[in-house]
């Protein structure tokens, strides 16, 4: 699928970005990617493991190397914290 978009989901904690993203994904024959699972396979801990060591802007600036990686991707569906917008996200 190398002309394919990516889609992203973006919303607060709770909302169902996960169980939407996944459905959504499985609909359009798309990989679904969880921004917060990725980084904490990468990292080898928990997300609130990071927030406690590296505080909030430490997380943060993980989640915007993440998303930007998953941005060089097509075809995804991703769901990211409400806190990234399109400025965070570097293309080349």
């Amino acid at each position: 699928m190398t002309n394919a978009k990516n889609i992203y989901l973006v919303g607060p904690m709770g909302v169902g970005k996960t169980t939407i993203g996944k459905a959504l994904a499985k609909n359009l024959t798309l990989d679904f990617v969880d921004s917060d699972f990725e980084i904490e396979q990468r990292t080898g801990v928990t997300i609130s493991t990071i927030f406690d060591i590296e505080g909030e802007d430490g997380f943060r600036n993980r989640e915007i190397r993440m998303v930007t990686e998953l941005a060089e991707r097509k075809g995804i569906v991703d769901r990211k914290s409400t806190r990234l917008n399109s400025s965070h996200v570097k293309r080349s």
